[in-house]
């Protein structure tokens, strides 16, 4: 159930994210048409490629979305290993973690999951880790308690 909860918070960040970005997509087709619309020469130009420099950063930003996606989606039906692996939730003694993609911490049955990359620096160290090894981490050493 923890699990579950924690791959659909993460589904729901991203669907938030993309929505933003897609609205700021619309915004900057709008901007272009009155920007056409214009006849002001160099200004008119320099606005012009603003914008589409602005697209092109947003179309990025899109594709990075969706790559987190592609890789949350077999996240879904992960099955629990005696190691720490993408997909894996986490507790220790200083905090607890799913290990999937960034995203804003989550609250389940009175505990804060923190969200993170396997990519990350907490990620990397957990990554491979069993219950009762430790890591360390900002001269801070944690235990590892339990893995779901």
């Amino acid at each position: 159930m923890i699990k579950e909860a924690l791959f659909i918070h993460c589904e729901v960040h991203l669907k938030e994210k993309l929505d933003v970005l897609e609205k700021r997509k619309i915004e900057l087709k709008n901007a272009l048409k009155s920007e056409s619309k214009s006849s002001a020469g160099d200004k008119h130009e320099t606005g012009r490629a603003m914008i589409h420099l602005e697209r092109e950063k947003l179309g990025n930003q899109i594709a990075m979305i969706e790559q987190e996606t592609l890789a949350l989606r077999p996240l879904k039906n992960h099955v629990k290993k005696t190691g720490i692996s993408i997909g894996s939730a986490v507790h220790t003694d200083k905090a607890n973690y799913y290990i999937a993609i960034a995203a804003s911490p989550c609250k389940i049955d009175l505990k804060t999951y923190f969200c993170i990359s396997p990519r990350s620096p907490i990620g990397k160290l957990l990554i491979g880790k069993k219950t009762k090894e430790h890591i360390t981490f900002n001269n801070t050493k944690s235990t590892i308690l339990e893995i779901l």
